[in-house]
C-alpha cells in the first residue's frame, strides 16, 4: 500500500493530453510548458510520442521538444514508443526514458499500432536492450487493461500474463491503463493487488470518461501504485479508442493526494498554466479543482487569491 501523499504524479499533458486536440502546439510552447511543470515540482512528465504525425498530428515535433530540453530535464521525462525503431529514434534525439506501449486486446493493438499484441510483446526484449545500452529506463505500458472499445471487457488474467511474461519482466515500471475510463475503483484495486510487480514500480493511467478518474487513481494508490498519470484540465484521450474522453485532471490528483511539494500557491500556478493552455487550444477544462480554485471563497487557502496565496 502506498500512502496518498507519497504517490508520484506524472503529468501527461504534452502527450496524451494533446493528441486529440484539433490545434497543434508549436515546439517552443511545449518546451515552455514542460519547464513550467518541472519547475513547479511535478516529478515526472510525458512530453511526446513517436506515433506517426500523419495519424496523430499534434505529436509532430516531439523529437524537437526532446532536443530542446537539457539532459537533467530529460531524466524526468518520458516518450511514448511502440517499436524498437521508435526507441532507436528517441535515443538518437536525446531521450533516455521511454514508455513502450501496446494493448492487452488484439483489436485495439491493431487499431492503435497495426499489429497483434503478441508481436508487440515479442519485440520488447530488443527495445529493452537498446534503452539499457543508452543508460535509460523503459516502462511496460498495457493499454486497454480493463476494457477494449472493440472487444469489451478484458480478462485480468491476460493482463497478469503480459506482466509476468519473461519478455517483459526487465521493464522498470508497469503502467496499467484504463484507456476508455470505464473502470471502477473496486476493479482497479483488484487488478493492482493481483498483478505481480516483482519489484517494479506500478503506475495507473486513468481517464475520466465516467467520472471515476480520481477515485480510480486513489484506489490504485491504495492497492500499491507508486505513480498516477494526469493532464492539466483533464485534457486528452486516445484517437484510436472510440468512447474515450479526457485524462484524469492533474490538478484534481494533486489536490486529492497532497504531495509534500504542493502548496496553495503552487496549485494556483498549475491551474493558471492549465487555463492558458486550454484557452490557446480552444478546449474546456474538466478539472473540478480548477473550478474550485476560482470560486469566491477567499477564506479557503486553496482558492486563488485566498489566504494561502
Amino acid at each position: 500500500m502506498t500512502a496518498l501523499h507519497d504517490a508520484i504524479l506524472r503529468d501527461v499533458t504534452l502527450r496524451d493530453g494533446l493528441q486529440l486536440t484539433g490545434k497543434a502546439l508549436d515546439v517552443q510552447t511545449r518546451v515552455d510548458l514542460a519547464r513550467t511543470l518541472l519547475a513547479a515540482g511535478v516529478p515526472e512528465l510525458e512530453i511526446g510520442s513517436m506515433a506517426r504525425p500523419d495519424l496523430v498530428p499534434p505529436m509532430a515535433g516531439s523529437l524537437d521538444v526532446v532536443a530542446e530540453l537539457t539532459p537533467e530535464e530529460l531524466e524526468r521525462c518520458w516518450i511514448w514508443v511502440a517499436t524498437p525503431r521508435h526507441v532507436e529514434k528517441a535515443i538518437a534525439a536525446g531521450a533516455r526514458n521511454v514508455q513502450y506501449c501496446f494493448s492487452a486486446s488484439d483489436a485495439h493493438n491493431e487499431a492503435n499500432i497495426g499489429r497483434l499484441t503478441e508481436d508487440s510483446v515479442a519485440a520488447m526484449p530488443q527495445a529493452i536492450d537498446m534503452i539499457r545500452e543508452a543508460g535509460g529506463r523503459i516502462q511496460l505500458c498495457i493499454a486497454t487493461a480493463f476494457t477494449c472499445p472493440f472487444d469489451g471487457p478484458v480478462d485480468p488474467a491476460r493482463v497478469r500474463g503480459i506482466v509476468a511474461d519473461p519478455r517483459t519482466v526487465e521493464a522498470d515500471d508497469i503502467v496499467l491503463a484504463d484507456t476508455l475510463g470505464q473502470a471502477h475503483p473496486a476493479q482497479v484495486s483488484d487488478l493492482f493487488r493481483t498483478v505481480d510487480a516483482a519489484g517494479r514500480r506500478l503506475v495507473f493511467h486513468g481517464h475520466d470518461t465516467w467520472g471515476m478518474g480520481v477515485a480510480n487513481s486513489l484506489a490504485a494508490i491504495e492497492a500499491g501504485a507508486h505513480m498516477v498519470d494526469g493532464a492539466l484540465g483533464g485534457l486528452g484521450g486516445c484517437p484510436f479508442a472510440p468512447g474515450a474522453s479526457g485524462n484524469t485532471s492533474s490538478e484534481d490528483l494533486l489536490f486529492a493526494t497532497r504531495p509534500d511539494y504542493l502548496t496553495p500557491k503552487l496549485l494556483g500556478t498549475l491551474v493558471e498554466a492549465g487555463e492558458t493552455l486550454l484557452a490557446e487550444l480552444g478546449e474546456t477544462s474538466r478539472s473540478k479543482t480548477a473550478q474550485g480554485a476560482r470560486s469566491k471563497a477567499p477564506a479557503f487557502e486553496w482558492v486563488i487569491g485566498g489566504t494561502g496565496q
